[in-house]
Order: structure tokens, then C-alpha cells, then sequence
């Protein structure tokens, strides 16, 4: 697995617009965006830039208009951060991240059912294999 240029949180704001909506051009993204934030529209130009140098994103020329389109996908993203914070946070290990976000955050009763059900999967699979 390739390791993914990293985003900061300004580009992510960016990032998560454009793979929710696909192809986009800077107006579009500072319309997106300006529910959440507060940019100037050249801020969001900048972030753009920023993300075709990284090669995260590439620019396209459409009906004459400039669009931006997502290099690979969100969730390949969401995995290599996933695997960092997991990293940095725990020395890698799942089991205190799991054992810390239970002890320390409000977890309702159907979340509770949800990640047993998972847990259960993921056992099965791991029984089949």
C-alpha cells in the first residue's frame, strides 16, 4: 500500500467536499465550504494548489471551466490517517484505542450492539480463513 501525501485539516475540509460532490471548480468548493468556514475564495484557490502539487487532486478543463477531481478516493485516505493516529496515539496497538474511546466517551446502547455485530464478523472471517 502506498503512503498518501499528507493533508492538513484546511485541505481536508476541501478534500471531503470534493469526494462527496466529484468534480468541482474553486467556485463551487468556496460555496461548499462557506456553510463551515470563512475563507476568502483566494484561500481556497491556495488549498487547491496546494492539493494538485501534493497530486492529491487534478485540474481538468471542462466546457471551458477549470474543475478539480479527486486522485484517489476518500476512503484510501481515511485509512492511511486511521493507521497514523493509531500509530502516534497508541504505539499501534487496537486494543487500548478501543478500550480508551469506551471508557472515555458517551457510547449508547445501539452503538454497543453495532460493534459487537462487527466484532462478531470480523471473528468469523478471521475462523474462516
Amino acid at each position: 500500500m502506498d503512503k498518501k501525501p499528507g493533508i492538513s485539516n484546511a485541505e481536508w475540509v476541501v478534500m471531503k467536499v470534493l469526494w462527496q460532490r466529484g468534480s468541482l471548480t474553486t467556485t463551487e468548493v468556496h460555496e461548499a465550504v462557506a456553510e463551515e468556514t470563512d475563507w476568502h475564495p483566494k484561500t481556497v484557490r491556495t488549498l487547491l494548489g496546494r492539493l494538485v502539487d501534493k497530486g492529491v487532486l487534478r485540474r481538468e478543463k471542462r466546457a471551458g471551466a477549470l474543475r478539480f477531481i479527486p486522485v484517489a478516493g476518500e476512503e484510501a485516505y481515511v485509512r492511511d490517517e486511521s493507521r497514523s493516529f493509531l500509530e502516534r496515539c497508541f504505539g499501534g496497538a487496537l486494543t487500548p484505542m478501543m478500550a480508551h474511546f469506551l471508557e472515555h466517551e458517551d457510547v449508547d446502547a445501539e452503538t454497543l450492539a453495532e460493534l459487537q455485530a462487527m466484532l462478531k464478523s470480523k471473528a468469523r472471517k478471521g475462523k474462516d480463513k
